[in-house]
Parts: structure tokens; sequence; C-alpha cells
């Protein structure tokens, strides 16, 4: 079983393919972190796979009507706007609307609770969430894709900006989605965490995928030379794999 089959995928800007034929499967149980150097494609690729943008080849998502789309996957955008000053529930409480009829059901409020209990936010139902930090109201915006509790995620830069703690308190999170049987695709920027938490990471660069697998078989010298132009210290330990960037190669 697949919940998200892309095959082909290919968006371009003029003539320059930003994503190039990117053919991939993601299966249940999966965290798969998307990695690669600024440009290489991770933003553009994963919302072409929602839809998002025009695009030539197959996206299983894309080829579903909006409603059901929004029922298969949640999709967490970069950008962290806020537009108007309401409180966090009623924030979170958006993330149900794919699946609300005319008012808020019982188990739309349990999945709520759920989601704000999973981003440690069960005290911050009445606050607004404009008044927040900005490490805040990106866990609030998380807590609203979870209220969704699509089989999917799509998360672009989720951990982006907040402190140690909160960015692997999400991580973890994820991680326990994809261990209830659910999968995550997340854009990650810190490969310590992507190799810590991720069972399995795709490498792009210049809009293609360029290695796929566990993280020990991603993270190779090889490749992070090659497309990061570094070099790092990688082990498996006891506690999860360790990753460090030690310096440059170029």
């Amino acid at each position: 079983m697949s919940l998200l089959s892309l095959t082909d995928l290919t968006v371009r800007r003029g003539e320059c393919p930003v994503v190039d034929h990117v053919t991939l499967q993601v299966a249940p149980g999966e965290f798969v972190g998307l990695i690669g150097p600024n440009g290489a494609g991770k933003t553009t690729l994963l919302r072409a796979a929602m839809g998002l943008l025009p695009a030539s080849g197959d996206s299983s998502l894309a080829a579903l009507p909006p409603r059901a789309r929004a029922r298969a996957a949640a999709f967490l955008p970069q950008a962290r706007e806020i537009a108007w000053p309401v409180d966090v529930e009623t924030l979170v409480t958006l993330g149900r609307v794919p699946h609300m009829g005319r008012k808020l059901t019982p188990a739309d409020r349990e999945a709520v609770t759920r989601a704000l209990g999973r981003m440690g936010l069960s005290g911050y139902r009445e606050r607004i969430a404009t008044a927040l930090s900005g490490g805040e109201q990106a866990r609030v915006l998380i807590a609203r894709a979870l209220a969704q509790e699509a089989p999917l995620l799509l998360a672009d830069e989720p951990v982006a900006g907040l402190d140690p703690e909160s960015q692997i308190r999400a991580m973890q999170v994820f991680g326990d989605l994809a261990a209830e049987g659910r999968a995550v695709v997340a854009s990650i920027h810190d490969l310590g965490l992507a190799a810590r938490h991720c069972t399995r990471l795709l490498l792009m660069a210049r809009g293609r995928i360029v290695a796929d697998g566990s993280p020990g078989l991603v993270l190779t010298a090889a490749n992070l030379s090659d497309v990061f132009g570094v070099r790092a210290f990688f082990a498996d330990t006891p506690d999860g794999p360790v990753f460090q960037p030690l310096g440059v190669t170029r």
C-alpha cells in the first residue's frame, strides 16, 4: 500500500527543471526526511506532490478531488502566517474542515484535543495565536495539521526556528505518527535531527533524487561532499545515529 506515489514528476520554470523526473513511493510507517541544499527543489517537490503547482508526470495526491486530497494528506507549508487574532483552539480546529459537516462533532473535538496534547499546547486553548512567540505559533500550526488526522503529512521545514527541545519533541511526534501506521514526509535542514529520527532519507540535488535509503546509506562521505560540500562525523550509537558536520570541502 502506498500513501504517496510520484511518477516522473517534473516542475519547470521556463526551460529549467526545478523538479526533474522524480519517481518515488511512500508507504505507511515511514518517516521520510527530504534533505538537500538550498535550491535543491524540496519545497517545489512537496507542493507539486500536493497538486499546488503545475507539473508534468503523475502524483497520486494531485489526481484526487480537493476534499478527498485533504482527507488523504495534510500539508504544512514553510510560511508561518496566522492572519487573524483567533484563539489557539479555533485555529487548530480548522484542521478538521475536510471532515466537518455543519457543526463540530465529538470526534472533531477529540482530534483537536489530541493534536494540542501532542504539541504540548493543552494549556494554550484560550490564548490568542497571534500574540504567541514565533516558535509557539509554529507549534500551533503543526497542531492544526495534526488535527486533520490524515494518513499522510507533508511538512516543509516544520522544525526550523524552534528551540532544541521543541525540535526534538516535534520530530518525536512525527516518528510516533509513523509508528502508528501513518507516514510523514518532511523537508529538514538539520541533518543531525534527520539522521536520528527519520526512517528514510531522500537526498535532493538540482531537482533530482540522488540518494534514497536509511540515514546511514544516504549520509555518506561522498554524498555529503558532492551535494553539501561538507565533511562530517556519522556513527550509530546505542542512543541512535549521531551526525555532526566538521568542515567544508570546497
